[in-house]
Order: C-alpha cells, then structure tokens, then sequence
C-alpha cells in the first residue's frame, strides 16, 4: 500500500501515459508543485456548466495554488491529465481518503457501512474540448489501480452524480459503478449517489493493453 507522501516523493509510481483514439498522447500524473500556471489556466477555462458539476474554491491562480500547496498536506490525492505534445492539462482527478458524514449517513440509510479502511472518494473533471471523446473511460482502468496502491477496495463519488446528466450517469455505470440513492442538493436538484466495488481485481494482460501499452 503506497502512501501520499511516498506518491509525493516518487510520482511514476502512479504514472501511466494513455493513447486515445485519433488524439496525442496523453500523461496520467500526480499534480505537482510545478503545475500551479497551467492548471489555474485548466480552471480558469472550464465552462459554466462544467463547473456546475465540478465544484473548486476558485478557478483561478490562487486556487490552483492551493491545490498544489495541498499536496500531500491531506487526505486528497489528485492526478493530472497532461496533453504530452503541449505540457496542457485536460483533466484533473481527485481522490479523498476521508468520509464526510454526510456521506456515511447516505449511505447508511442506503444499507451501506462506509468505512475509512475500505472506501475512498473519487471526482473527475475534463477539460471542455476533451469531453465526449473517450478519455475519461481510457484513464478508467488506472484510477481503478490507483484506488487499489491506497489500499481502498471500494469508490464512490465525490459529491455524488447529477441526477439530470443522463451522459455522467451512463459513464459511471458503463465502468461498473452501481447507483445506491438519490439525495437533494442545495439548489433543489437532485444527485445520485453510485459505489464501485474493486473485487475482484482485473486481469493485468487487460488492464495494460487497454491503458495504450503493447
């Protein structure tokens, strides 16, 4: 079981570089100290409705700053999405390996037990341009390893799943996660809260071939 200090300290260690269909290169990497310019230009170009679903304290340089001043420092885990021919990140992945209690009272009315031995939390957000285009399923199978290197056998959303983004919802069951209930946000709309369980563990011939390798 890897740690965050010892990711922070040796970020190949979860470092995989992905092949999209038609597209460059693209490197799958923990966010870095060095990263704060180019993903506060990420944040800053998400669009009104990507940040509808992908809720940050900001979305310019001094947020990014503090992601990256975060690493290590938490509970939070979180890769990048780097377009290799340009250094531009497209993605950000972030995982938590804390539960809040809103969660764990969800899902405890759900019939579910959470626990901080078994679960973690996992919230993607993709650059405009690079939606609908297959990424985040291509990076699927690493997050999956990823989760599994912290130790976590079980994942489920950060923040859940808007109920009214049919597209969101149909990616995250086609990469086997399950809904468990809905809930109400806020503003009034309703989200839904879906686990994925890791048992068992892929076939590694599987899990390499689909993350681009020979």
């Amino acid at each position: 079981m890897l740690t965050l200090s010892e990711i922070a300290a040796d970020p190949l260690r979860v470092t995989s570089r992905l092949t999209p269909q038609g597209g460059p290169e693209v490197v799958l990497r923990p966010l870095t100290g060095a990263d704060t310019g180019p993903l506060a230009e990420f944040l800053g170009s998400l669009s009104s409705e990507s940040r509808r679903f992908s809720t940050f304290g900001g979305y310019d340089l001094a947020a990014a700053r503090e992601l990256c001043d975060a690493i290590a420092r938490h509970d939070k885990l979180r890769l990048v999405l780097e377009d290799a021919p340009s250094g531009r990140i497209v993605g950000l992945l972030e995982f938590s390996l804390a539960l809040t209690p809103a969660d764990i009272e969800r899902y405890r009315n759900a019939g579910i037990r959470l626990t901080g031995a078994t679960d973690c939390r996992f919230g993607p957000t993709l650059a405009d341009d690079q939606q609908d285009r297959g990424l985040g399923t291509l990076a699927f199978p690493f997050v999956t390893e990823v989760v599994r290197l912290l130790g976590r056998t079980r994942i489920i959303l950060w923040g859940g799943v808007r109920a009214d983004t049919p597209r969101a919802v149909r990616y995250y069951e086609k990469n086997g996660f399950q809904p468990v209930g809905h809930f109400t946000e806020a503003d009034g709309s309703r989200s839904l809260d879906m686990m994925l369980d890791l048992h068992p563990a892929p076939d590694p011939a599987t899990l390499s071939t689909r993350r681009g390798h020979p």
